[in-house]
């Protein structure tokens, strides 16, 4: 029988394995999240300082690289310290402020992901109307649609389950504050709530998918129009990249906040938020150096002029 009284913190059950275990995630988490803020830092400093890269695509591809440095630390330096200190407790304050954070931000990349797919859209569907469209001007506003969107979503979404009065046991089986083992622990009616989260959920997450799917629709005709092969696979090569992208995040987003939530198995949940939380982030900047031959040139000139730097200073 569950506990009545009102809690005011709670305890992330995390991963609970054996020692060994433990001491693996900790060091497979802690070199993803180096590598993740090293990968995106290296994308924003390469986008900001060469003029080649001075085009509203990078201006994006920019936006979401701060984004993914900012949604990882969100959760990862928490469960971090929760391995080295052995102590996985976390105030209400401090769980309704990482949630309303995590979704804010993963609302925010879900509006930029379709404004970088009406981008791509503008650039190979109306090449002749793209600079005068796409200016620095516009690039700017949908930026910053894009994060106000995100976090004016998530401020909705929070307020209305941090007004839930919360019981014991209060223990979240999760690794971070997300909304299913959250509501999970509410002692109040959580009716309108989840109502609420879950309108706003299909909002943030169809609207964008459909923006996505009109785009690459009239793209790939588009592309099929092409009269040259080498057209066609110019246009293909600068699309990709951000199609893998869009796939990898709205399978496991979809999967996780478009659904009712009382039917998620929460160890099911933990292995899906490890993939889009942690692994995603650090994935996403290999895509786009992989599959982007103007940042794969730029940051291999860059890594010579380091080498040739280091070997005249060692000299």
């Amino acid at each position: 029988m569950r506990n009545q009284t009102a809690i005011n913190e709670f305890i992330l059950l995390g991963f609970s394995y054996g020692l060994q275990v433990q001491i693996l995630l900790y060091l497979v988490f802690l070199v993803t999240y180096m590598v993740t803020i090293t990968e995106n830092a290296v994308i924003i400093f390469v986008v900001k300082r060469n003029h080649h890269l001075q085009k509203p695509m990078y201006y994006f591809l920019g936006n979401l690289s701060f984004l993914e440095i900012w949604y990882i630390s969100v959760t990862l330096p928490r469960l971090l310290f929760g391995f080295w200190s052995q102590s996985m407790t976390i105030s209400f304050s401090s769980c309704m402020t990482q949630l309303y954070f995590f979704i804010s931000l993963m609302c925010t990349e879900c509006v930029l992901l379709a404004v970088m797919a009406y981008d791509r859209y503008l650039a190979v569907c109306h090449p002749l109307r793209y600079p005068a469209i796409m200016t620095d001007k516009l690039c700017f506003q949908l930026s910053i649609l894009s994060w106000a969107g995100g976090f004016s979503i998530s401020l909705v979404k929070v307020s209305f389950i941090s007004r839930l009065t919360f019981c014991g046991p209060q223990v979240i089986n999760h690794f971070f504050c997300d909304i299913s083992p959250v509501l999970n622990l509410s002692c109040s009616d959580m009716s309108l709530a989840e109502t609420v989260d879950f309108a706003l959920a299909l909002v943030i997450l169809l609207v964008p998918l459909l923006i996505i799917v009109f785009s690459y629709c009239s793209i790939l005709s588009t592309i099929l129009g092409m009269p040259s092969a080498q057209g066609r696979r110019k246009a293909f090569s600068t699309c990709t990249s951000h199609f893998s992208v869009v796939i990898i995040f709205f399978s496991a987003t979809l999967f996780m906040y478009a659904r009712p939530r009382r039917i998620h198995p929460f160890n099911l949940n933990k292995i899906v938020s490890v993939f889009y939380a942690v692994f995603t982030p650090a994935l996403n900047p290999l895509i786009y150096c992989l599959r982007n031959k103007e940042v794969k040139e730029i940051l291999r000139k860059i890594i010579a002029q380091a080498v040739l730097h280091t070997s005249k200073f060692l000299g």
